[in-house]
């Protein structure tokens, strides 16, 4: 506990010596309680990491994100693989092949609240149990189609499993309030692990039987996802039942959500962001064979060095959690990291491309662990569930439509014009962002 203070803290709490301090409390700091009641009421946002979790919230915890994983998994692997092994398939087009990239999204961002609407009214884990059966069935549709639509097709229906809004809420049955916000943490920052683990695992089993095996391996995982779920603990009930009561789904609260100037940037951020990533994974693959001269066998090794050497630039970008205080400019600076990249990759070569990766996945990843916890700190406590609701739907949203008009472009404009294209959306983001005045989180209360 010490530490964790310590971390969070610009003070040592086990040695208060702080003179100016004590001038004014004297001695009741020396008392715990007293320290820990100053704490809560002077810093409520960073207040929310300070407490443990129970055990039980521990292994709930602990299981959801492992499910997390497990379907994220699946669901990441074909993105550096379906443009360059599904070329080749039956009725195979630029514009879908980037729509097979982004099939997902569409189903997701449908069926999101459809079916968090359920798992309010029956058990959340056979709610998750049919959303990972859905992902498998559609994993072995695609696995065994020869032509491109039929691998669209198992897309969708992969996509149709959307259990985000019904983990979430299981996320938080098992969890007190106080412990809320950093479970959820937990679990986006296991949807980064996953999306890393992708990159270098997908071209790995791809090299041992082409985009079918990765299907294969996708449908195993989505067993495997039900086997979690059937380990995790009898959630409690009438606890459950009462905080479903109290935050259920108001139109007045998604009105509410929808007003908020912050919230809507942290929306319109998010769709540009997973609108950037399907576009840019239309051309990347290809690009890394015929610009920087690797052999698809090859990819995993590029990707898992840009991944390694990305981490010391997202560690600067989010340490100290600095955009807690200062948001725009931080967000800035990663929009700025990741232009750099598109840039990079549009010059070519073996240096341009590799370089490029390693600044887009940079810039990419410090958005995708910031972008969350600035909307879920923004959003109202009482409907917080609500604008997390539409942050993730805006976010598969632009999963769809950047992997489709990112073929679209492709196939009108070549690659040229999905480099331009995709750098000229960076800017209109930029420019959203320096215009919106985002308010410090600092100053935002947190319930």
């Amino acid at each position: 506990m010490v530490s964790i203070l310590q971390n969070l803290y610009p003070w040592n709490i086990r040695k208060p010596k702080h003179q100016i301090i004590r001038r004014y409390l004297g001695h009741r700091l020396r008392s715990p309680r007293f320290v820990a009641i100053v704490i809560n009421y002077a810093f409520p946002l960073r207040s929310m990491y300070v407490t443990s979790f129970t055990s039980s919230e521990t292994r709930a915890v602990s299981m959801l994100a492992t499910l997390y994983i497990v379907r994220m998994l699946g669901l990441f692997m074909v993105l550096p693989l379906i443009a360059i092994y599904s070329s080749d398939m039956t009725g195979a087009t630029p514009f879908l092949l980037g729509l097979a990239v982004g099939a997902y999204g569409l189903t997701q961002a449908t069926l999101q609240i459809p079916m968090g609407w359920l798992s309010d009214r029956i058990d959340r884990r056979w709610v998750i149990v049919f959303g990972l059966c859905l992902l498998l069935a559609g994993s072995v549709v695609a696995a065994y189609s020869t032509s491109i639509w039929g691998v669209i097709a198992g897309r969708f229906l992969q996509g149709a499993g959307a259990i985000a809004s019904a983990t979430m809420a299981l996320v938080a049955d098992y969890t007190r309030v106080e412990q809320r916000a950093k479970a959820s943490a937990i679990i986006g920052g296991s949807i980064a692990i996953a999306f890393g683990l992708a990159l270098v695992l997908g071209p790995t089993f791809a090299n041992f039987g082409g985009l079918q095996a990765v299907f294969a391996v996708t449908a195993l995982l989505a067993l495997a996802g039900i086997l979690v779920v059937g380990l995790l603990p009898e959630p409690d009930r009438q606890a459950a039942k009462a905080r479903d009561e109290a935050a259920g789904f108001h139109r007045s609260r998604l009105a509410e959500v929808l007003s908020i100037k912050s919230l809507n940037t942290m929306y319109i951020s998010i769709f540009f962001l997973h609108f950037l990533l399907m576009a840019v994974f239309v051309v990347v693959p290809s690009g890394l064979e015929a610009e920087a001269g690797i052999a698809r066998e090859r990819h995993a090794l590029a990707y898992l060095g840009a991944l390694i050497l990305s981490v010391p630039g997202i560690y600067f970008l989010v340490q100290g959690r600095r955009y807690l205080s200062a948001p725009t400019r931080t967000l800035l600076l990663c929009l700025f990291v990741l232009l750099s990249g598109l840039v990079a990759m549009s010059l070519g070569g073996f240096i341009g491309t590799l370089l490029g990766l390693l600044l887009f996945f940079t810039g990419f990843t410090a958005l995708e662990a910031m972008l969350p916890s600035l909307a879920s700190i923004y959003a109202p406590a009482a409907s917080r569930g609500t604008a997390m609701g539409v942050f993730a739907s805006s976010q598969f949203i632009g999963v769809f439509f950047g992997g489709m008009l990112g073929g679209a472009l492709l196939d009108q404009a070549g690659v040229m014009g999905v480099w331009l294209g995709m750098s000229a959306l960076t800017l209109v983001l930029a420019t959203v962002l320096g215009v919106s005045h985002l308010e410090s989180p600092d100053s935002v209360k947190v319930a």
